[in-house]
């Protein structure tokens, strides 16, 4: 029997206050549930706007703890309630002048599994992340949810392929890769290197999005988020470029080990020749 995970994404518009945008996204969950996925992931700091369009302190505002700050206790709630594993992109504060952008990855069942840490922090113009989080410093965790072995990677992480590598290496079967992405800078890239990462590390992407202009800037955020396999072959359409959209796809998780087997790209890895890939 085919094992077939039934997951979901959403790529939203910004409402304009918090209390909003995690409500809309609960409501998105219990859709997706309706549909019988049982794995869903948000995008990048899914709960306030892009903020590091510019840099104002204000703007650390929007950080919380992780796990034990509002947004991943709710959504450790709606978990539970649903049956859902649910991947949370937040602006996390650690503690006094240690900030992240972070995912929590919350099992079906309501419990806390741990997080990922954005580990590659752009500062170009419209992202001008460093202002606001300090480089990941939690490694390459996959967790072992409901679903199967999911791993996390965050928008400009997508540009460096140590990253999916190592996800591949620790095990996923799905990585959810959270983004904030616009128009004129990356789009020619956002349909090339996420399949390209599925088929060199043989598992699927969840691809995610944010859509349309906010408030802090001039991003075109273009949507477009997608599922692909590990052939490297989309699952189904993409979503809009313009309007927001829950995407709900059924993933063969078998397709995984098949691939690996006939490619064996694993297997024929030359860790022993890659020393210069490390030196600073």
């Amino acid at each position: 029997m085919a094992n077939v995970v039934r997951a979901a994404l959403v790529q939203a518009t910004w409402t304009g206050d918090t209390e909003s945008m995690v409500a809309k996204h609960i409501e998105h969950a219990r859709e997706a549930a309706r549909q019988g996925a049982k794995v869903i992931g948000f995008q990048e700091v899914f709960n306030s706007p892009y903020f590091c369009q510019v840099q104002e302190p204000e703007h650390y505002r929007w950080a919380e703890p992780v796990p034990d700050g509002p947004t991943v206790t709710r959504m450790r709630e709606l978990a539970r309630e649903i049956g859902m594993v649910i991947v949370v992109p937040v602006f996390e504060v650690e503690q006094s002048g240690f900030y992240y952008n972070t995912a929590a990855v919350i099992d079906a069942d309501g419990s806390y599994l741990g997080k990922y840490r954005k580990h590659h922090i752009p500062q170009v113009k419209g992202f001008w992340e460093k202002y606001y989080f300090k480089p990941g410093n939690l490694g390459w965790p996959v967790f072992d949810t409901a679903v199967g072995k999911v791993g996390v990677y965050i928008c400009y992480d997508r540009h460096f392929p140590e990253g999916w590598r190592q996800l591949g290496l620790n095990g996923a079967q799905l990585v959810y890769n959270p983004s904030a992405t616009h128009r004129g800078l990356s789009s020619h890239l956002w349909k090339l290197e996420q399949p390209a990462a599925a088929v060199a590390n043989e598992y699927f992407v969840a691809a995610i999005n944010r859509v349309g202009v906010e408030e802090y800037g001039d991003n075109d955020f273009y949507g477009t988020s997608y599922f692909v396999d590990p052939r490297g072959q989309f699952v189904g359409d993409t979503a809009s470029d313009k309007d927001e959209e829950l995407l709900v796809r059924d993933l063969d998780f078998d397709l995984v080990e098949e691939v690996r087997t006939l490619w064996a790209f694993y297997r024929d890895r030359r860790p022993d020749a890659y020393e210069g890939l490390v030196r600073p």
